[in-house]
Order: C-alpha cells, then structure tokens, then sequence
C-alpha cells in the first residue's frame, strides 16, 4: 500500500494516543437539557496503516455534556481481538473478528459499536470495551452497521449480508428485552453489499443492488464491484415475516449506502435516501460519486414504483428524529459532500443540510469555509419534531483544529448554540449517536 492512499494523509490518518481531557473550551452555551455523550467511532488502524479505510480498527471519540458544562473529551481504541492481533481481516467463520469501526447504537441499555462483517461489541458510556456482543450466543450471523430500532415496540431490526453462499441475505429482529426472536434467511441471487436498509410501522425494507461480491477483487481488501447488469430492488416484507412474504420492486440500478428514513403511506411505502449513480466501479476504494437526495414510492397494491430525484446538492448520512424511524418524518438531516468526482478521496462538505422530505427544499448551516462537517445526530429537547439540537464532530483544515458543535434545530441557519475545541485532532470518521446519562 503507498503511502499517499488518501485514508493515510491529512485529517484521515490515523492518530494513535488514547487521552482523557477534562480542560475543553467551550464558545457559546451548552443547553443544560444535554445531559449525556455525544460517542462517534469510525476507522482508525491501531498500527498505523491499513490497505482500505473500510478496514481501520475501530477508534470511539466521546463528549460528556452535564448541566450546561462540558466534561471531558475522550478517545480510545476498541479493544477488539483484531486490534491485539494488529492484523485486520475478515472470516464469516469467526463472528468475534470485528473491528466495530461503522456505528454507535444503543438498545436494551447496552452501547453497541458495530461493523458490518461480525458481531457488535460492546463499551460502556466511558468509551470502555465491555467485549463482544452475539446476545447470548443467539447471533449466529454477522449483523449490520446500520439496525433500527422501533420507537413504538422498541424492537431492534437488523439484517446480515456477509456469507459466502445462500442465502445471502438475513433478517434478524430483536425484542425490545434484548432477546433474539428470528433470524430468517432470504433468498437474492448474489452476494451484495447491503450496507443500510429501513423500517416501516409494519415492514422491513431490502435494498438489493449491484455492489456485487467478486472473487477477483479479494486482493484489494474490500471484495465488491459495482456490476451494473445485476440490476437493483428493493424488498419489502412483514417484519414479522419471511423469505416467501418479500414482495419485489424493480428499480433503476444504482446504489445507497445510507437511507434516510421509510414510512407507509396507505398502500405504499416512501422511501429516502442519498442514491449514487454507481461506487466503487472503478476500484473498490474509488468514492468519486456522491449521492444526491432521492424518494422511492412502492405501491404495494399496483406493484408500481415512482423514482423521484428531490434535489441536486450531493449529501449523504442522512438522519431523523429517532423518535420518528419507521413513522413519517418531515424533516431530515443530511452532510454535504464535496468535491469534484476528480479525486478517489471522499469529501466531506462545509455544510450541515436540513430537508422537507415531502418538498425537497432545505436550509443550510454553514460551518465555515474551511471546516469539513461530520454526520449530524439529531438529539431531541421537547415534543415537536425538530425541538433539539443537531450535534457532529467538525475539522478546521486551516487551522488543524478539531470541534464539537451544537446546532439549535429549529434556528437551522443560525451560529451554532455552542462550540467545543477538541485538544486532539479527530480524524473523519463514520457514524455516532447520543446516549443520555444513565444517572
């Protein structure tokens, strides 16, 4: 691997200390109704270089918020079996071998960090490792970055997609008490990267598209092409259902890493997400292609399906009120991306986006010309569906500086509430979420 790989350079690489501060300075004023911390985990190879940034172990950066105050900035290494190995690799046979690089998400009072190719482990809200997390040995796949969970039943709705022979794809639901209720296999003729799906109230929805497992690629580390001739659905079925129960749509081939949310409308299913044209069809680390925000609507009585393109600027990690996954949800919360499409180096934009999911149309908060923004986590204050704040880890590439912001919701546009420096350099990372204090 050459040096100069992008995920090696700049605020990508990797950092290796682990610190505790408790000496932050904050500009502006922290709402005193966040009261808990802020924990955001992405790739971060533990002996300092890796051939994909897909593959980097997995580093937690957290900010504890009390009573207005900020408490402390820490950052600290899963301590995964990979991590003490020093050699990342992926084996469907060992589900332990994770690097819990992808996601942070909360269910049943436990903290899960997770990555798409094993198990989730588990830390505790200090940021330290509690070990791998199969629920009591009733896991018996992989189980993917991106879960949902209910905010009716409280159910955690999964699926795994990593085997190497049918069927390819798993559906897992979880009960709101933590126990494994199914894991359903589901039939799709290939091997895919599935990387994100939705929920609805009554259904689970399966983004079938041609990233496709190849062979000849195993070198590079990350074994997918985008194979175009493979053709895209998407799946809908029960979430108490099964293989026979998934009804397919049949779309036009692109793909999502992320959705933004689903809901049922009458007989039809909405869906958003941020659609790429194509990834990784170049090379598997060639992220040129930015996704832009687009509307799916699946009639389940007619079987048609409506593709609508509902705006232009190219924006991914999208989120909503959690209280509102799976239910419909007017507003969502995307990242800008930036960049030209001249340089395999995603780019993360200046520009944190706020949509109308049914118009399309957004406000924009500016983070400054030269700071590059992060996933915005939507932490809710009150009832309305955007009273609260939106919070991500920001970098200044002029100045080195890394920050915590807090942007007031309902006042989008407006400065941030309130400013963090952080005392290190946090590199870009993948996904976080809040988790409320425990006491």
């Amino acid at each position: 691997m050459p040096d100069t790989a992008w995920h090696m350079q700049g605020n990508w690489e990797p950092i290796l200390s682990e610190i505790k501060s408790t000496k932050l300075d904050v500009h502006g004023t922290i709402p005193e109704a966040l009261n808990g911390t802020y924990i955001r985990t992405g790739p971060n190879p533990g002996n300092g270089a890796s051939p994909h940034w897909f593959q980097g172990d997995g580093m937690v950066h957290g900010i504890r918020l009390r009573d207005g105050q900020a408490e402390w900035y820490r950052n600290a290494f899963i301590k995964t079996d990979i991590l003490a190995s020093g050699e990342p690799r992926m084996d469907p046979t060992d589900l332990q071998l994770g690097t819990a690089n992808t996601s942070i998400h909360t269910h049943n009072g436990k903290i899960l960090s997770l990555m798409e190719s094993a198990w989730p482990w588990r830390i505790d809200e200090d940021l330290n490792t509690v070990g791998v997390e199969n629920f009591g040995g009733k896991l018996t796949c992989a189980m993917t970055a991106h879960p949902k969970v209910c905010p009716v039943t409280g159910e955690l709705l999964a699926f795994s997609y990593f085997q190497f022979e049918p069927p390819y794809l798993r559906y897992i639901r979880i009960g709101a008490d933590g126990e494994v209720k199914a894991i359903e296999p589901i039939d799709i003729p290939n091997m895919v990267m599935m990387h994100d799906f939705a929920i609805t109230r009554h259904y689970a929805v399966f983004l079938d598209l041609p990233l496709v497992f190849d062979l000849e690629l195993l070198a590079t580390g990350i074994p997918f092409g985008f194979k175009r001739e493979a053709g895209a659905r998407i799946g809908v079925m029960p979430r108490n259902g099964g293989n026979a129960d998934v009804r397919w749509f049949e779309i036009e081939p692109c793909y999502v890493f992320h959705t933004v949310n689903a809901y049922e409308d009458g007989q039809k299913i909405i869906l958003t997400g941020s659609r790429l044209k194509s990834t990784m069809e170049a090379a598997s680390s060639d992220y040129s292609e930015n996704g832009v925000l687009w509307r799916w609507e699946l009639d389940l009585q007619t079987g048609a399906v409506k593709e609508t393109q509902l705006d232009d600027c190219a924006a991914d990690f999208g989120r909503v009120n959690d209280g509102l996954v799976g239910l419909p949800a007017r507003h969502g919360y995307l990242m800008e991306l930036g960049g030209d499409g001249s340089s395999d180096e995603p780019v993360y934009g200046n520009r944190l986006l706020k949509y109308d999911l049914e118009s399309g149309t957004r406000q924009a908060h500016s983070l400054g010309e030269t700071v590059r923004g992060g996933e915005p986590v939507f932490v809710a204050t009150g009832d309305g569906e955007d009273e609260g704040y939106i919070m991500t880890i920001v970098h200044d590439e002029a100045t080195g500086v890394s920050s915590f912001v807090i942007v007031d919701a309902q006042d989008f546009e407006a400065a941030p509430v309130a400013s963090v420096d952080l005392p290190q350099r946090v590199p870009y990372g993948a996904h976080g979420n809040w988790i409320p204090l425990s006491t």
